[in-house]
């Protein structure tokens, strides 16, 4: 976890950039709110979190916090999760709530898409077993749906509901009453997902700031 004192235009910052897709100046307004959570220290723990009013209503902050220190969201073949943070990890994490860029291929723009459906499974699968339970997977829809603005929050329950009923009558069919279920794995979940519009209704507000304006 590397130290982050300098200006915002030295190569570390330049580095990040571009790694995340935050420009220069985003990543300067999230270092100070990095620095304000974490009481000017050089990195976060999951009680600093738990001090956020704006998060303390959210119905996944559990969710969102461990996100925050789940290595597999900031390191390659990462597993287990971290006590602390520095602002590199945290500026990862915050890079998946990003709204994608207007002028980019197809190609990465199906990479960031996917990049975003994997954490967000990662989210759900806290066990990291490579599956999430029908239920999971219906919070996960009702979440993103209810996020829009367009739809109320029964609404989007509603709509939930019947798509894990969907899910389960294709992907478990009938069970006998032994039978275990053992889940949705990331594949079948990028699948179900396909018609669902999620680039730019994951993003964040819990840290005064909105996310969905973060794009170049």
């Amino acid at each position: 976890m590397g130290s982050f004192q300098s200006l915002p235009d030295d190569h570390q910052y330049r580095t990040l950039s571009k790694k995340t897709g935050f420009s220069l100046e985003q990543i300067t307004i999230l270092h100070n709110r990095f620095r304000q959570l974490s009481h000017n220290e050089e990195s976060l723990r999951k009680d600093d979190f738990k001090t956020i009013q704006d998060l303390e209503s959210n119905p996944i902050r559990f969710q969102i916090i461990e996100a925050f220190f789940d290595k597999r969201n900031f390191q390659k073949n990462g597993v287990g999760s971290v006590e602390e943070i520095g602002f590199e990890e945290f500026l990862t994490v915050m890079s998946y709530f990003r709204a994608p860029g207007l002028h980019i291929t197809e190609e990465k723009r199906e990479e960031i898409r996917r990049a975003k459906l994997r954490f967000l499974f990662n989210m759900h699968d806290t066990d990291n077993d490579g599956t999430i339970t029908l239920e999971e997977y219906r919070h996960v829809v009702e979440e993103l749906l209810s996020r829009s603005g367009a739809l109320g929050r029964e609404t989007a329950k509603g709509i939930a509901d019947a798509a894990m009923l969907e899910v389960a009558s294709i992907s478990v069919g009938p069970m006998a009453p032994d039978e275990f279920y053992e889940g949705i794995t990331f594949e079948h979940f990028v699948k179900i997902l396909k018609g669902i519009e999620i680039e730019t209704r994951m993003h964040i507000r819990f840290l005064n700031m909105d996310t969905t304006v973060m794009c170049k």
